[in-house]
């Protein structure tokens, strides 16, 4: 089969490689589309891979092909997503559920072999079904999605609270459609992009706020009288944001911390203060499962996007490249701040 092979930084081939083999309880899936995530820039334009030569990608849709003789769950031609968390089921913490937390765990796509490839084997169970109404494109975005709900949950979410979001990438966007979903009462989101805050508007924030305003903390204050959010998410990984979020939880509120920061977080003592002073929660949220594997996360994902409740729209994708153009996929990222949604690689 055909393969995007990631050989050391910079060093992405479009080449044949070996056909992937299925075990009795994997399938095998011929990848129809895969979304580059963050998280595979720095692997790629970086020095952040696990080891050479890896196919990338974690981030996919497709179609059954091949079944091992003890799946029960699909079948040859279900069309299904991936999850990529591979846990060991076996430690202290996937007995409990947890598990995002597993030390023995390996990941498709930056541990194992991954969707940047015409085909790819993974265990049964971690192969989710959706339905034919719902696009390949669409699929890629489930990943997405059980990130955001992931958070809330970890916040302990709970309707009729103010809602802020700091961040409107993919991430953000779902976590405003989650918070509608579960009963928020008004959700501002603030972002430095004029088109995502256009976005946001769209998939239902009642208020957005462009960071680069020079009164935007003041905006934002005035939403709330002062008062503050009941639930803050963050969801961009930046220092300036992740300090906002102390400053615009409300007493006894929530921060729940989504985005990944790349750089070094300090916090005044002021600031720090404020976790004592408000005493609201805090919490982090790593990527999306909850027992039974791989979470009620892609359960719901599944069930809320073929029923339209969680909407959808061609304009979180910025741009499509075929397999054999991975390299110039990536080239977009060497700046950044030109890319305005999702990339996805097609077969």
């Amino acid at each position: 089969m055909k393969a995007g092979v990631l050989y050391a930084k910079g060093d992405i081939r479009y080449e044949e490689v070996e056909d992937p083999n299925i075990t009795e309880n994997d399938v095998l899936v011929k990848v129809k589309a895969s979304g580059i995530c963050g998280s595979d820039i720095p692997r790629v334009l970086g020095d952040a891979a696990h080891f050479y030569p890896i196919i990338l990608g974690h981030e996919f849709s497709g179609e059954v092909v091949e079944v091992g003789k003890n799946v029960e769950n699909v079948k040859v031609g279900d069309r299904v997503v991936g999850a990529p968390l591979l846990p060991c089921f076996e430690c202290s913490h996937c007995q409990k559920g947890w598990y995002s937390q597993c030390k023995n765990y390996s990941f498709i796509g930056s541990r194992r072999q991954g969707s940047f490839a015409e085909y790819i084997a993974i265990p049964a169970r971690n192969a989710v079904k959706f339905d034919e109404s719902i696009s390949f494109e669409q699929a890629v975005f489930f990943e997405p999605s059980t990130v955001a709900l992931h958070g809330l949950r970890c916040a302990d979410f709970k309707g009729g609270e103010d809602v802020l979001i700091l961040g409107a990438g993919t991430i953000g966007i779902f976590t405003l459609q989650w918070a509608r979903i579960m009963g928020a009462n008004f959700i501002c989101v603030v972002d430095i992009k004029a088109e995502r805050l256009e976005l946001a508007k769209e998939f239902g924030a009642d208020v957005v706020i462009n960071a680069t305003d020079q009164e935007f903390i003041e905006k934002v204050n005035e939403l709330t009288k002062g008062k503050g959010f009941g639930y803050v998410f963050e969801t961009a990984g930046s220092v300036d944001t992740i300090r906002l979020s102390f400053e615009f939880v409300s007493n006894k509120g929530y921060v729940c911390l989504i985005g990944t920061p790349t750089k070094e977080v300090m916090f005044s003592p002021q600031l720090f203060e404020k976790i004592n002073r408000k005493e609201f929660h805090l919490t982090g949220s790593w990527m999306s499962y909850s027992a039974p594997f791989p979470g009620i996360e892609w359960e719901l994902t599944a069930k809320y996007f073929l029923d339209k409740r969680l909407k959808f729209s061609d304009k979180l994708i910025y741009k499509t490249f075929h397999l054999k153009d991975i390299k110039e996929a990536f080239e977009l990222f060497k700046t950044p701040e030109n890319v305005k949604g999702k990339v996805i690689i097609l077969n």
